[in-house]
Parts: structure tokens; C-alpha cells; sequence
């Protein structure tokens, strides 16, 4: 019974590091796990409509009330209609100042979550590399477990212990698996909230 899931071990082991290697298509970068292509930054134009926000820069940070706005709306638990009504309450006064305080929230939005989308990839890209490191820590630890059964007379004790590591071991790698998967559809909320708030603020200032 052991042998067997030991066996089921290395081919796990192997499938899912291969199934790695196979989704890092792009040589830029090795480390990324996701079947989505990894896009490192996002394009302002890709996600705003609205007039160009080369003049506000980083000048969003010098009100206090957008600072204290970006993330709040920023963040995914708030319904986009809470989002809304609150975009709705800023963004007001003549067309010029709603076009101003339109692009002001949305350069601090764009900031804000563009920041956090790179920060969750360069995340994915550190627990996978540490999933490699335990993969081949796996193998060898499986290698060295079938040299101790092989043996003309196995150490028990030895045997027990290394078993028990590999089980560990295994259990870790499996849960690693599954939270990979998992945040890997994050980047793409993130890039998903991006936009729907640009057309929310859009909106507003219309």
C-alpha cells in the first residue's frame, strides 16, 4: 500500500511539473505558472475612455479625499454599486471640474490596482518557485526512500521517518497546487474591477 502511494506521489510530482513547464510557454518568464498569459503591466488605454491623464500624473496623491476614496473602491468586496453611488457623490460641479476630478480618481484607481495586480504575479511566481523547489525535493527524497526498502536489511526506524517526510511533503505540494490555481484567476479580478470602475468613473463625469 505504501509502494502504491508512493508511486502515486512521483507521478504526481511529475505530472504537475511538467504541466508547469508546459504553461511557462513564454522564455521571458520561467517562473509563471497560470494558463493565462502573464501581461506584466496594464495599459491605461486599455482600460480608461475617458481624456488622457498624462497632466495629473501622480497628482491624485495630493487630495485627501481621493486618497481616502482609491481604496475603497479599489477594493473587491464593495459592490460596484456602493462603488458607483460614491463615484456619483465625488465627481461633480461644472464639466471641467468633473472632468478633472474623473481623471484624478482614476489615475489613483489605476495606481492603486495596477500595483496590487503586479504585486498577487510576483507572488504566483514566488510559491511556484518555491513548488519547484519542493518537487525536486520530493523526487529525491522518493529516490532515496527506495534505496532504504531495497536494502538487504531496511532500517525501520530510517524507513518510517523518511515515509512520514514524504507524506508531508506530498500533502504540502498538493495544497501549494490547488492555492496556485486558485490565485491565479486574481490578476485577472483585479484587471476586471480596473475596468468596470473606469467606466463607472467615465460615467460619472459625463
Amino acid at each position: 500500500m505504501r509502494d502504491s502511494c508512493l508511486l502515486l506521489t512521483a507521478i504526481l510530482v511529475s505530472t504537475c511539473v511538467s504541466q508547469g513547464a508546459a504553461l511557462a510557454a513564454d522564455p521571458r518568464y520561467p517562473d509563471w505558472p497560470c494558463v493565462q498569459a502573464k501581461v506584466p503591466e496594464l495599459s491605461v488605454v486599455a482600460m480608461w475612455a475617458g481624456p488622457p491623464l498624462d497632466d495629473v500624473a501622480d497628482t491624485w496623491e495630493n487630495d485627501l479625499k481621493i486618497k481616502d476614496l482609491v481604496p475603497r473602491l479599489a477594493a473587491r468586496r464593495v459592490p460596484l454599486a456602493d462603488a458607483e453611488k460614491s463615484v456619483a457623490e465625488f465627481v461633480t460641479g461644472s464639466a471641467a471640474e468633473r472632468e478633472q476630478k474623473a481623471k484624478l480618481l482614476f489615475a489613483g484607481l489605476f495606481d492603486r490596482l495596477n500595483r496590487e495586480r503586479t504585486e498577487v504575479m510576483n507572488g504566483i511566481e514566488r510559491l511556484n518557485r518555491r513548488q519547484q523547489e519542493l518537487a525536486d525535493k520530493l523526487r529525491s527524497d522518493i529516490a532515496e526512500l527506495h534505496k532504504v526498502q531495497d536494502a538487504p536489511a531496511p532500517d525501520a526506524a530510517k524507513l518510517a521517518q523518511m515515509s512520514q517526510q514524504v507524506e508531508w511533503s506530498t500533502r504540502i505540494f498538493e495544497d501549494r497546487r490547488k492555492s496556485i490555481r486558485f490565485v491565479c484567476e486574481v490578476p485577472m479580478l483585479i484587471e476586471q474591477r480596473l475596468f468596470a470602475l473606469g467606466r463607472v468613473v467615465q460615467q460619472a463625469m459625463e
